[in-house]
């Protein structure tokens, strides 16, 4: 007999998100990024309005791959989501471990991070950096960071696949603006006259604990996923 017990899913999205969002992969991009136009922007208006829409492009690559994919799966006979559930919890189960081993041994092993070709690309776009090519940027960036920051991403998209209707979308909407928060409070920093390097040392000295962290939330929502799947918890 299932035993059922009531998992609010607000309180899930805003916990996966609020860890996601402090990810030192998107906050080294960022920081990468606001040295460059501080750099080459004639003003801090500029720097902050390319850091703005670089932004933007970030939240909409991720809400919209985060619809298709979650209708996707509450699109499937619920014998094969069960599965997929399985499978993912797993998986993400797996992607905490890696994280925690970060946390110990990190650069040492496989580690869920920016290729070493992909970091060279968003050097190389950022050096040439424009408005029209700000947008790409955000889109691309997006796509490549997907290895660093998409777990605790497609935990909570799963999750909501459960019961997709409107709550579902807003919950979605939710989290990507979680996700971004950061993003857009050090950019602010920077422009009200934070020095960008003190930012930079707050990230390399809280990695660890940052990958931590992840790893131990990675892995509780992994056999969330699981126990939800074979139902022995329930979402209603």
């Amino acid at each position: 007999m299932a035993v059922i017990a009531g998992i609010p899913e607000l309180t899930a999205v805003l916990v996966t998100a609020s860890v996601d969002s402090i990810n030192p992969c998107a906050i080294g991009v960022l920081i990468l990024l606001v040295s460059t136009l501080l750099a080459n922007a004639k003003s801090k208006g500029r720097m902050l309005k390319l850091g703005l829409l670089y932004i933007f492009a970030v939240y909409i690559t991720y809400l919209l791959a985060g619809l298709g994919l979650m209708y996707g799966l509450s699109s499937l006979p619920l014998v094969i989501t069960e599965y997929i559930s399985i499978i993912v919890g797993l998986a993400i189960v797996g992607a905490g471990l890696i994280e925690i081993k970060d946390y110990f041994w990190y650069g040492k092993g496989f580690s869920l991070a920016i290729s070493p070709d992909k970091a060279k690309q968003i050097h190389d776009k950022i050096q040439k950096i424009s408005l029209p090519g700000v947008f790409g940027l955000g889109v691309f960036v997006a796509a490549v960071e997907l290895p660093c920051t998409g777990a605790p991403y497609l935990a909570i998209i799963t999750l909501l696949s459960q019961s997709f209707n409107f709550t579902a979308f807003l919950l979605l909407l939710l989290y990507n603006f979680i996700f971004v928060l950061p993003l857009i409070v050090i950019l602010f920093l920077v422009y009200t006259g934070s020095k960008l390097q003190n930012i930079k040392m707050w990230k390399q000295k809280n990695r660890g604990y940052m990958r931590l962290l992840t790893g131990l939330l990675l892995i509780v929502l992994g056999w969330i996923l699981i126990l939800i799947a074979n139902g022995t918890i329930s979402l209603i």
